[in-house]
């Protein structure tokens, strides 16, 4: 999910030089009956330093492949994307935030929205899934998403046509279809799921390639919901794995650069194409 809080991040700062920390993070080769191509590559969209990242099977797998397909293809461009958020996120005469949750859940909101420098009144015009990823952007910086492997990818193109899956547009449209029950219930697990160590668990786990662990983020907080996990984890895969299998039948050979945690699982990306008839395999 730090993808969609990631698109709220605007630049204004060039990045810091830092070492890059060495990485391992999962990677499978995709074949199918005719002799077709595909790579996952599971990425990381926010992280607090830099991240060596391209180990020598992915810099194989990128040079096999001859098209790059990521979630969305302008995160570089943050005035087009916070244009959508603001175009999507617009709402009038909503309640103030603390009557869109539980009255349990309120202390625990009013010490982020200060945290934050907002006020419990400051979301009259903001639809409620908005101001769910406005607050999850709290102590994230600038440099979080700056150093998010998407973007590395991305950079490594070339003259590779770089395609969507899904696009800003699409992405932040999935919240905003929410019926604001759904909506609340995500305002509230934004708020109670502020840890402190996720972010730093998160990123432990995809730099080890530890699929298992990144696995059990995606059965708790938000992901749990039966609801939420239908629109914003499986459907999405679902989608995705058809327009992956259906560039393998054309002929293509995409190298699929999406976050982790869509890999995880029964209901991840390796899982939905082998269903479909292709070999899937962990490159180690």
């Amino acid at each position: 999910m730090r993808a969609f809080f990631a698109l709220l991040a605007s630049i204004a700062l060039a990045a810091c030089a830092q070492q890059p920390e060495p990485a391992t993070p999962a990677l499978w080769h995709v074949e199918g009956p005719n002799g077709q191509q595909a790579w996952l590559f599971g990425t990381i969209h926010s992280v607090k330093r830099p991240i060596a990242w391209e180990t020598a099977e992915v810099r194989k797998a990128l040079a096999g492949s001859d098209i790059i397909m990521v979630e969305v293809g302008n995160l570089a461009d943050e005035k087009a994307v916070a244009a959508t958020f603001a175009r999507l996120a617009k709402s009038d005469d909503q309640p103030a935030l603390s009557q869109r949750i539980s009255a349990q859940q309120r202390p625990t909101l009013a010490a982020l929205l200060k945290r934050g420098g907002y006020s419990d009144g400051d979301f009259a015009q903001m639809d409620t899934w908005a101001a769910a990823l406005t607050l999850a952007r709290i102590g994230a910086s600038d440099e979080d998403s700056r150093n998010g492997v998407d973007r590395a990818v991305m950079g490594e193109a070339g003259a590779k046509p770089v395609v969507e899956l899904e696009g800003a547009e699409r992405q932040l449209g999935l919240f905003d279809s929410l019926p604001e029950r759904d909506q609340r219930d995500l305002l509230g697990f934004v708020v109670t799921d502020q840890q402190g160590d996720d972010d730093s668990r998160l990123a432990d786990s995809w730099r080890k390639g530890d699929m298992a662990a990144i696995e059990k983020e995606t059965r708790r907080g938000m992901l749990a919901d039966p609801e939420l996990r239908a629109v914003l984890f499986t459907g999405r895969n679902q989608d995705w794995a058809g327009k992956i299998g259906h560039a393998m039948q054309e002929g293509r050979r995409p190298f699929v650069a999406v976050g982790a945690a869509h890999m995880a699982g029964p209901d991840g990306l390796p899982a939905m194409l082998a269903t479909q008839g292709f070999k899937v395999t962990r490159i180690e």
